[in-house]
């Protein structure tokens, strides 16, 4: 086949689980599980940040953009991808353009959203006398706002880097959705520029963020450990327990699925390894910080004794 410039390319086809047929209709019901759970949970939160007016703190505003940016996040693909399960699994040229361009967009902007949540958990426990005026809702703002940016700039870095590719031969993307690695392995010209954007991009975000959240938790810690009273501790290290273990969660399933896809021959099976990273961890979140959380639960109470007498 001759090579063809990008523009007549009009169509991929996503791969996605299409090698399991006798497991299509299991998979429909289990990702549509998953992603009925994302939006009651991350909408739910959304709403009951909204309407308490208990939780109209820097804290919970940062969680409402972290379950906005996760509801936001999951529609992006979830949608398509239950599609894909029972109907023909393609899409054109330019949706998959868009989808790539409003992943990288949420999932960078994530990354920022759980350095700000770090900050904010620094500033509430080193400096809490000084935290109304530190955290101030100026500063919030300007927080998430820098974080959309940072997120807005990455993305555009991702797709600008992939309109430039030649599409030929092969337009079968193993992944479910249209990802920056998967649809590499499809251009028929080099990649060599658009793989060092990829590292140099990602590189910058997981660098920033992820030594962002470590010195303030090594901050953090350190004075945790001077509190006298054992009490004391535990309701601090309490604080910051849920944080902890979205930031493990995020950054973790993240680090292990692009490790995966890194070797080569290993994309078909990095699929599976991103399922927990795009499908799971945005599920979870809601949960992980509602459960063990008594302002939320209160709140939560609240609000169903209003509606319901």
């Amino acid at each position: 086949m001759a090579p063809r410039n990008s523009s007549s390319v009009i169509e991929f086809i996503l791969v996605g689980f299409s090698d399991q047929p006798a497991l299509q209709l299991p998979l429909f019901f289990f990702f549509l599980g998953i992603y009925m759970l994302t939006v009651v949970g991350n909408l739910g939160l959304i709403t009951l940040i909204g309407l308490n007016s208990g939780l109209h703190t820097p804290m919970y505003f940062f969680l409402f953009n972290l379950s906005f940016i996760d509801f936001c996040y999951s529609c992006v693909f979830t949608p398509k991808m239950l599609t894909d399960f029972v109907s023909e699994n393609i899409i054109s040229y330019v949706g998959c353009m868009t989808q790539l361009f409003f992943f990288c967009f949420f999932v960078n902007s994530e990354c920022y959203v759980l350095v700000s949540m770090a900050y904010d958990r620094y500033v509430a426990i080193c400096n809490p006398l000084l935290y109304t005026v530190t955290m101030s809702p100026q500063v919030c703002a300007l927080l998430m706002f820098g974080s959309y940016v940072i997120g807005f700039a990455g993305a555009m870095a991702h797709t600008g880097s992939m309109l430039t590719l030649t599409f030929c031969e092969s337009n079968r993307i193993h992944h479910y959705l249209c990802e920056v690695l998967p649809l590499l392995q499809l251009s028929c010209t080099s990649t060599y520029a658009n793989e060092l954007v990829f590292f140099i991009v990602v590189g910058l975000v997981i660098t920033a963020s992820s030594v962002s959240i470590f010195i303030s938790y090594a901050l953090i810690i350190s004075n945790i450990l001077k509190i006298p009273s054992a009490e004391g501790r535990s309701k601090a290290f309490g604080t910051c327990g849920s944080h902890v273990v979205a930031v493990a969660l995020f950054f973790g399933s993240g680090a292990f699925t692009y490790l995966t896809t890194s070797f080569p021959g290993s994309m078909k099976e990095g699929r599976f390894a991103s399922v927990f990273y795009t499908n799971v961890v945005p599920m979870l979140n809601p949960l992980i910080y509602s459960l063990r959380n008594k302002d939320v639960k209160l709140a939560l109470n609240k609000t169903l004794q209003r509606v319901l007498f």
